[in-house]
């Protein structure tokens, strides 16, 4: 018997400028797998993974989730998704837990702040606004959220700019145990993941 996919993505097309980014895109991503989307810059990846989170409209075609089209769905699809973009969206006013908190009011907690705080090396910083963190602690800070609220759908654009190898590979641990789960992990990245080559499907975008 076929398995359904959790998620597809149908005749998906993006026009940027009057220039047609991509058309006709289509995926098929099935729960315990992670889709790595790669092309060169000017691709139109972050676009993708826009549409996919339901910042930006297609130009073109439909994405369906659970055998549903995510415009039926509305806002039950969009309890599912969790989204971490370039721009890491924290408030540098307040406090690491702060922001965590304001995060988990929006969705159902998973884990306890300090212990996802802990699971991303950053257990002390509970009261450190975030101007004082550096780059790579803003980076762990961001994916953090992941994994204190429960969503089966991440989408993650570049998850890893800004980490040491360490908090790559610890990341990528992460992501592994969420599609282990049944969840779905969507995905740019520049760098060559560690990621197990049974989970991981591709799609490349070409300008």
């Amino acid at each position: 018997m076929t398995t359904r996919p959790l998620f597809e993505a149908r005749q998906l097309a993006c026009i940027r400028d009057d220039r047609v980014l991509f058309s006709g895109l289509d995926f098929q991503v099935q729960g315990g797998q992670v889709l790595l989307i790669e092309g060169p810059n000017g691709s139109g990846k972050t676009s993708l993974l826009r549409i996919l989170t339901g910042l930006r409209n297609p130009d073109e075609g439909e994405l369906v989730w659970c055998g549903t089209t995510v415009v039926e769905l509305a806002a039950l699809f969009y309890q599912d998704v969790a989204y971490v973009g370039h721009m890491n969206g924290m408030k540098d006013d307040l406090s690491v837990t702060e922001n965590l908190k304001f995060t988990q009011a929006l969705a159902i907690a998973a884990l306890s702040i300090d212990e996802g705080l802990r699971k991303v090396g950053l257990d002390g910083y509970q009261d450190t606004p975030i101007r004082y963190l550096s780059a790579g602690q803003r980076r762990r800070l961001a994916l953090a959220r992941l994994l204190c609220t429960q969503k089966r759908l991440w989408i993650l654009d570049e998850p890893f700019t800004s980490l040491d190898k360490a908090s790559i590979k610890m990341f990528e641990s992460y992501i592994e145990d969420h599609v282990a789960a049944g969840g779905i992990t969507i995905m740019t990245s520049h760098h060559d993941t560690g990621l197990p080559a049974h989970i991981v499907q591709k799609i490349e975008l070409r300008p």
